[in-house]
């Protein structure tokens, strides 16, 4: 028999009764349990408890519904993850049947299963034009960073240069939570309260137009200026002493902050000189977010690695896959002796279930040729985005332009640039939502990060609740 719990004593129920309990519970249940019980990551306890979040119980198509029965337009997109929205079908229909047919084994050594044998081929044929051929399977971004950053050393160790123990990234950068991740992200959010973090890791200036240590406004020049600060840093450290640099191609959790043209073709160019590998954080930009299958291709570079994660499944099931250059597999498969064992990798590495969500998830990505649709409603975001900010004083910067990937800055008073206070961020936030749009907000930014199957009258709509909620500050 199942059994089911009431007014806190377990009693006896028929079977099935543990799910029909779970979804009776009300409101006021759920708002009153939500933080007793659970810490929200990226958040404080306490404001947790004194502000309770929006809890959502549905989503259709790119709409959620939360507990109160409000419906939005979800313009964060889950959290950059559900490109194809809430009604993907394929998607909930291949997770279903390898339920049944083997919902888990391991990859470890000596096993497989056909599913993830079948992505790993579906996946080279994606990342193809990417110059990228094998697959290390995760069970999201953070863990993909890890694995690129383990074999980045592992490499050079492998090719006889074992002191490229280092790392360079960005500044405003953000490579996931795990101890190596936070060690290259360039937000002191992540690193401060869990300090000393993992060694030899070096950052250098964002081409972020807004606030640099330049004070350059113009996008060239300051690719140019961070570009020479990368090549003054490989100096001051040694070049052989650096295994790699990381970078997003499009800074995401920073502040959505898309570089010139010229900037990771530039960091490209030096990597290659000086005998440092490239990491590509892909976990946003891949599968079309930025108008172009990946964001590497988007700026016609070719990385040695490419971590790849939340789009690859539409969000509906944890994993992730770290894409691997032809002549790093080549360095790694024709070695003999035995330093290329790769180990690392997790449990749950090339799940079954997360390998048929991904298959179906990649087929339905391309039939619907998310990306051509992320550019053209890109633009159009963005050129309502720049007529906010023509509108209303607090909107200090706009970012964005490279598909659906944007920002609001929010700020007090323009000539400063003084950020905007936070109480009047939430009225900004709470206006929005009340006018039937979900944002993202992450220090002073409104962030847009929609699903790719957006429609231009979506667009619109987010775009006049914006303009309600920023009257209200």
């Amino acid at each position: 028999m199942g059994r089911t719990v009431a007014n806190g004593l377990l009693r006896k129920g028929p079977p099935g009764a543990e799910r029909k309990d779970r979804l009776m519970k009300d409101g006021n249940f759920l708002r009153e349990n939500n933080a007793r019980h659970m810490w929200h990551p990226m958040a404080h306890p306490a404001d947790s408890l004194a502000n309770p979040p929006k809890i959502i119980t549905g989503g259709k198509g790119v709409r959620i519904v939360d507990v109160d029965g409000h419906e939005t337009i979800d313009a964060v997109g889950g959290l950059w993850n559900v490109n194809l929205g809430y009604s993907c079908d394929p998607v909930k229909q291949a997770i279903a049947a390898q339920l049944e047919q083997l919902p888990y084994y391991s990859t470890f050594r000596g096993t497989s299963n056909d599913a993830v044998i079948e992505l790993s081929y579906d996946l080279r044929a994606f990342f193809a034009p990417d110059g990228l051929s094998r697959a290390v399977f995760t069970s999201g971004g953070s863990d993909g960073v890890e694995i690129a950053l383990r074999l980045a050393r592992q490499y050079h160790k492998v090719r006889g240069e074992a002191g490229r123990t280092k790392y360079l990234s960005l500044k405003k950068g953000y490579h996931g939570t795990h101890t190596g991740g936070a060690s290259v992200n360039g937000n002191p959010n992540f690193r401060t309260q869990y300090e000393p973090l993992l060694p030899g890791c070096f950052h250098i200036p964002a081409p972020y137009t807004y606030r640099n240590p330049f004070d350059e406004t113009d996008p060239e020049r300051l690719a140019q200026l961070c570009l020479a600060a990368l090549e003054d840093e490989i100096a001051f450290q040694g070049v052989g002493t650096i295994a790699a640099f990381i970078m997003e191609p499009v800074l995401g959790a920073g502040g959505v902050i898309p570089p010139h043209a010229s900037f990771m073709p530039g960091v490209r160019e030096i990597c290659d000189r000086n005998g440092i590998l490239l990491i590509a954080d892909e976990v946003i930009t891949a599968y079309g977010r930025t108008g172009s299958w990946t964001g590497s291709r988007h700026w016609a570079v070719r990385p040695d690695f490419a971590v790849t994660a939340k789009a690859i499944t539409n969000g509906y099931f944890p994993f992730g896959a770290v894409m691997i250059a032809d002549h790093v597999a080549e360095l790694f498969e024709t070695d003999a002796t035995g330093k290329a064992n790769v180990a690392s990798g997790y449990t749950y590495s090339g799940h079954p279930v997360g390998a048929a969500a991904a298959i179906a998830c990649l087929k339905e990505t391309q039939r619907l040729n998310v990306a051509e649709n992320a550019a053209a409603r890109g633009a159009e975001m963005m050129a309502g985005l720049e007529a906010l900010r023509a509108r209303h004083a607090v909107v200090g910067d706009v970012r964005g332009g490279e598909g659906l990937m944007n920002a609001l800055e929010l700020v007090a008073d323009r000539d400063t640039k003084k950020p905007l206070e936070a109480a009047r961020i939430r009225r900004i936030f709470d206006a929005t939502h009340a006018g039937g749009v979900m944002v993202r907000v992450s220090g002073p930014n409104l962030i847009l990060s929609p699903p790719l199957i957006l429609t231009a009258d979506d667009v619109q709509a987010i775009l006049t609740a914006l303009d309600a909620g920023l009257a209200a500050a």
